[in-house]
């Protein structure tokens, strides 16, 4: 394994919004880590280490989620080598590199089963996202917000892949949208990361979803949103991309 010294220190020190954006930087399932892809490191280490998350440039938001982006972040959606087993009914810990607690919003995952080989899976038309989890604004709680909540607990996120989900291969898409800038339109930010998953020990459900992209509406009052409403108890607020399924 080599390491290219300068594009490296260059990477991090032109790294866009480093203290207040993050990404998925590993999954630990079973008490097994599975790295995701760093993007200030990665493009420069001979071979390419091995991970399990879709490539993606940086840790920024997908400029525009009404585009194929949204699917599994900006970089392409190119499958990846390498997937990661998964009981169905057990447990995924998602670990972020960091996030900032003023980047307040929902905290989100799906799953879109592959009907087919990794290598053509890209999950980007049709109604085949099915949302599993999803933290929004919950007024009892606090903090309130998925997002800062995902900060309290280390950057981490754990959710349970349902029991009733049919054995196969699936794309597991794990995001949070931050709202800090949402009451201008197309501000709303999405960072999204999708990871390739086998699920063994399911039942038989097949769930229809949500389209992505196609789901997240400009408009949608729970992506064209200001925070202080919600906050100050004067607006409900409601998550974008359908409601979840418990399985």
């Amino acid at each position: 394994m080599h390491f290219t010294t300068i594009p490296l220190l260059l990477a991090a020190t032109l790294a866009p919004g480093v203290l207040g954006h993050g990404y998925l930087k590993e999954i630990i399932v079973d008490g097994k880590s599975y790295g995701g892809w760093q993007p200030y490191s990665d493009p420069y280490i001979t071979p390419t280490p091995v991970r399990y998350t879709r490539v993606f440039p940086d840790n920024g938001p997908v400029p525009d989620f009404t585009t194929a982006d949204i699917t599994c972040n900006k970089g392409g959606n190119i499958p990846i080598a390498n997937n990661i087993p998964v009981t169905a009914g057990s447990q995924v810990k998602f670990q972020w590199d960091q996030w900032g607690s003023s980047h307040s919003g929902p905290v989100m995952t799906y799953v879109a089963k592959c009907p087919g080989d990794f290598s053509t899976c890209k999950a980007n038309t049709g109604n085949v996202w099915v949302k599993i989890d999803e933290w929004g604004y919950k007024a009892d709680q606090t903090p309130p917000w998925g997002s800062d909540k995902l900060a309290s607990l280390g950057a981490s996120w754990t959710v349970t892949i349902p029991k009733s989900l049919s054995n196969g291969n699936y794309l597991l898409r794990h995001e949070i949208l931050g709202l800090h800038v949402a009451s201008t339109r197309m501000g709303a930010q999405f960072y999204p990361s999708c990871a390739q998953i086998v699920i063994t020990g399911g039942g038989s459900a097949n769930p229809t979803g949500v389209a992505l992209p196609g789901a997240y509406d400009p408009d949608h009052p729970g992506i064209l949103a200001e925070l202080w409403k919600f906050n100050q108890g004067l607006a409900v607020y409601q998550a974008p991309g359908g409601s979840v399924w418990t399985g």
